[in-house]
């Protein structure tokens, strides 16, 4: 029998399972509930039951399958320790040695979602066959992952590709949900993008579609702009401004052969790109040889593939 690997990837609200050959071919993949939260050793279990569960379904063992890589929305310490995971309750834990225990032993890895994310686009998707590469998330949040010779890059604390928080907008007078004021995220995620189509269309005196909707999203920001619509253009001009300030500080720090743009924002597809890509090219005049600007591949099973590709090495 061929050997495999299981990716997973934790998420809020449901934890994404997948089972890989070692050439990076998804044989299958699953979802279980996140259920239930705050009881760290409760919700390993409940994965590592599943994983043996759905090898056996599949006619394979657990001598089959060579290790486990997770993904976990939160800070993962160099040696697997995690001090908190805010959305599923997490405090000082080192959830691989509990699957591990459960799984015989067999090898766990362990990483942020993010950058597990970033893994899975370089292994199989934007970045496929870069040895250097950045994805940024723009989702609720902006979050983002740095891979540096085909590894992830944590940095000594966790924090490494913690784009989000780069602080990019000195003007900014409202604070964060990380305690700082002109974060990346507070523009350019999909929440920062009605935050700035709600202010201009309370400054402005200009007609506009969004001003028709009760509830505005970022989808609808970005419809109105590839229609024309003044507001939208202007929230998507300053979106993409901050987005590229971020991508040229990253640019000059690490010098990716590619950025990989993914995340529920990205849908709107190489409208955004064009114009991040335009706003970069502005921030790096140092050279015309850089990184492209690409968008993402994988969809939500990204994660699944970068924890599959983190316990390969």
């Amino acid at each position: 029998m061929e050997q495999v690997c299981v990716g997973v990837d934790i998420g809020g609200t449901s934890v994404k399972l997948g089972i890989f050959t070692l050439n990076g071919d998804l044989l299958k993949k699953w979802e279980i509930p996140t259920e239930p939260k705050n009881d760290t050793k409760a919700l390993i279990e409940k994965i590592g039951k599943s994983i043996k569960e759905t090898l056996k379904e599949a006619r394979l063992t657990l001598t089959d399958c060579v290790g486990v890589g997770m993904g976990v929305p939160g800070p993962v310490m160099p040696n697997g320790f995690i001090e908190i995971v805010v959305n599923i309750g997490w405090r000082e834990v080192f959830p691989a040695r509990i699957l591990s225990d459960l799984l015989a032993g067999m090898p766990v890895a362990l990483g942020n979602d993010a950058n597990v994310a970033a893994l899975g686009e370089a292994w199989m998707g934007g970045a496929k066959h870069q040895q250097d590469s950045v994805m940024v998330t723009l989702g609720t949040g902006v979050g983002g992952g740095i891979i540096i010779d085909g590894k992830i890059v944590p940095g000594k604390h966790g924090l490494g590709g913690e784009i989000g928080h780069m602080h990019v907008r000195e003007s900014e007078t409202e604070k964060c949900n990380c305690g700082g004021k002109g974060c990346l995220e507070q523009i350019s995620s999909a929440t920062g993008i009605v935050r700035e189509a709600k202010r201009l269309l309370a400054t402005k005196k200009v007609a506009s579609r969004l001003a028709l909707l009760e509830d505005i999203t970022a989808k609808d920001v970005l419809d109105a702009a590839k229609a024309g619509d003044e507001i939208a253009l202007e929230v998507v001009d300053t979106v993409s401004k901050y987005l590229g300030i971020a991508l040229s500080h990253l640019a000059m720090t690490v010098d990716p052969e590619v950025f990989v743009i993914g995340g529920g924002v990205s849908k709107a597809g190489d409208f955004l790109i064009d114009k991040i890509r335009e706003k970069f090219e502005y921030y790096t005049p140092i050279t015309k040889n850089k990184a492209d600007i690409v968008l993402a591949k994988l969809g939500n099973d990204a994660g699944i593939y970068g924890a599959a590709k983190l316990v390969l090495g």
